[in-house]
């Protein structure tokens, strides 16, 4: 089921955020049709390893030089018929090459001009490179993986630059339902820090609370049910048991019967336990802990590697990894759609 399926997308290539909008939006079955300067870029090249870029899969790519008028001029005949559009400039970039959003809206009122960009149109930083780590630590929630005063660990691309993908795509499809019902484009202003800042409700839920980031024992940070822990061969797996009734399973499960389950908030027995856990977790490989622990309400799962994760049987399952038939891997759309007819349910 493809629900975007007659959405049509122009693209004015970027690297990143941009590009991987455009792909949620093909994946969902729009039509995308890439602008790419002619040539190569050498991030692009880079990051793709010399290949064909993957996030170009599933769309058309037309090069245009857009310091020819005449190559703008084609670029806003493909303007006049589309749905929406996705640019990643720095703010003020595309007015200047003469395809800001009043020049499209002149061609096609009902355009959706959905802008990506670290900083957001406006601001004292809208001129400033960025790339997500400066993202991430502006919106606040780089500090709240820092434990006791030490580095704050940095996230990959998913979180800033896969944040305000998403965001821009989700963006792009009100704008359209929008615009289909009134006839009226509209200009969507997708800032990553924005982005980050807005899914780190919970987050910031949590701190405000004093659960998060300050000076009190943490469930994130201190507790024994819940963080990282090394195996005897070197691998890792993980604990979130935090609801009750999944604490007393992994108590039960690990072999704690001294401890009361009822007490899994007292902070001041934390660090004992904790080591407790950690020396137990040592003691045995990570297959051995999947093989007890997996599938099971504690809240388990091994830390794997990408090869690892697209041949673990859950994803397997799921179709969740794909590979190209040259070899490389992709992963499927997310998330996806079934008629309700054919849903999969217990009623």
């Amino acid at each position: 089921m493809k629900p975007l399926t007659g959405v049509n997308v122009i693209e004015f290539e970027g690297i990143g955020p941009g590009p991987l909008c455009g792909r949620i939006l093909a994946d969902f079955g729009a039509s995308v049709t890439v602008i790419a300067r002619p040539g190569t870029s050498s991030v692009v090249a880079q990051l793709s390893g010399g290949g064909q870029p993957p996030l170009r899969e599933g769309k058309q790519v037309v090069e245009l030089n857009l310091k020819n008028p005449d190559d703008v001029d084609r670029a806003l005949e493909l303007v006049a018929h589309n749905d929406a559009l996705i640019e990643g400039n720095r703010p003020g970039v595309m007015e200047r090459l003469g395809l800001g959003p009043g020049t499209c809206a002149a061609v096609n009122p009902r355009l959706v001009y959905g802008r990506m960009t670290g900083w957001g149109q406006h601001g004292p930083l809208a001129q400033a490179a960025g790339h997500d780590i400066n993202y991430v630590a502006l919106s606040g929630m780089l500090s709240l993986s820092a434990v006791h005063g030490q580095l704050p660990i940095t996230p990959p691309t998913v979180l800033g630059d896969a944040g305000g993908a998403l965001g821009l795509a989700l963006g792009i499809v009100s704008g359209v339902l929008q615009a289909r019902q009134s006839g009226q484009g509209c200009v969507v202003d997708a800032a990553i820090v924005d982005m980050v800042a807005m899914l780190g409700g919970l987050a910031q839920w949590i701190a405000g609370t004093g659960g998060l980031g300050g000076p009190a024992p943490s469930v994130f940070h201190d507790s024994p049910f819940y963080d990282v822990y090394r195996c005897a061969d070197g691998g890792f797996v993980t604990l979130g048991a935090i609801e009750p009734q999944f604490h007393a399973l992994l108590l039960n499960k690990l072999g704690f019967t001294d401890v009361d389950p009822a007490a899994q908030f007292d902070t001041a027995a934390w660090p004992a336990l904790k080591e407790r856990v950690r020396t137990l977790l040592r003691t045995q490989s990570r297959q051995h802990w999947c093989e007890l622990l997996e599938g099971t309400d504690a809240c388990f799962a091994p830390v794997l590697t990408l090869e690892e994760a697209a041949n673990h049987p859950h994803n397997a399952a799921r179709g969740l990894y794909a590979q190209t038939p040259t070899g490389e891997r992709r992963t499927s759309a997310a998330p996806r759609f079934t008629t309700l007819q054919g849903a999969h349910t217990h009623d």
